[in-house]
């Protein structure tokens, strides 16, 4: 069961601005990474669970969460169907993020009353998940629209608050160019914890380059 309510997650998301995204099914690989980036100050993490097990491993990582990462909101991406969602929100899921825009995941989140963030890429798809409930539309693939398309969005629906995943980086230029765009928060996956930082273990670089990350949105968002 979530322990925090989908205007919680809608405020960190929009106070913080970044969603650390990750999957690995080495718990204790997890377990270091989820630390090294609650240390450099997120409070927000997206397990983007695409493997076999990725369930037990979430699972775990959550309850490691719940007792000694007080205040980090945990959720699930690369969610598919309502099956995976239920099962997602039963193991301590915050907030479900999905590739596309799906009515059955949007039924059983707001059944619950946990936020999800369906991928979207045009402007009905948009409306229609507003339509649905949806607090925050993940923008997705991100590189493939850029700022401009976020831009153009905002002018007829300033309301919309919109998260770019894919094709965010965290260098001031990259992060300017969405917030400055209107973005409320982002996805950063691989660009944040790349492959370097896993095989070589480098947790202190990672604490380090999320809490840059997070002071450059910071300043951006003054």
């Amino acid at each position: 069961m979530a322990q925090f309510s989908r205007l919680e997650v809608a405020q960190a998301m929009k106070e913080t601005g970044m969603i650390p995204l990750f999957f690995n099914n080495d718990l204790e690989l997890s377990k270091n990474i989820l630390k090294a980036c609650y240390d450099g100050g997120a409070r927000l993490m997206e397990f983007t669970a695409r493997g076999d097990f990725a369930h037990e491993v979430f699972g775990e990582l959550t309850k490691y969460a719940v007792k000694e990462l007080p205040g980090m909101i945990m959720g699930v991406g690369s969610v598919t169907d309502a099956a995976a969602a239920s099962l997602y929100m039963a193991l301590g899921a915050n907030f479900i993020v999905t590739p596309v825009l799906r009515e059955d995941i949007a039924i059983v989140c707001n059944r619950r009353k946990v936020l999800w963030s369906p991928g979207c890429g045009s402007l009905t798809e948009i409306a229609r998940a507003e339509e649905l409930g949806c607090e925050i539309v993940k923008l997705f693939p991100g590189d493939l629209y850029g700022p401009k398309f976020v831009k153009g969005i905002k002018g007829p629906q300033p309301w919309t608050s919109i998260m770019p995943t894919g094709g965010v980086s965290p260098t001031e230029e990259n992060l300017k160019g969405w917030f400055d765009a209107g973005v409320t928060c982002v996805g950063m996956g691989s660009q944040l914890i790349s492959k370097e930082i896993l095989v070589n273990k480098d947790y202190d670089k990672l604490k380090q380059d999320v809490a840059n990350a997070l002071n450059i949105i910071k300043n951006l968002n003054k």
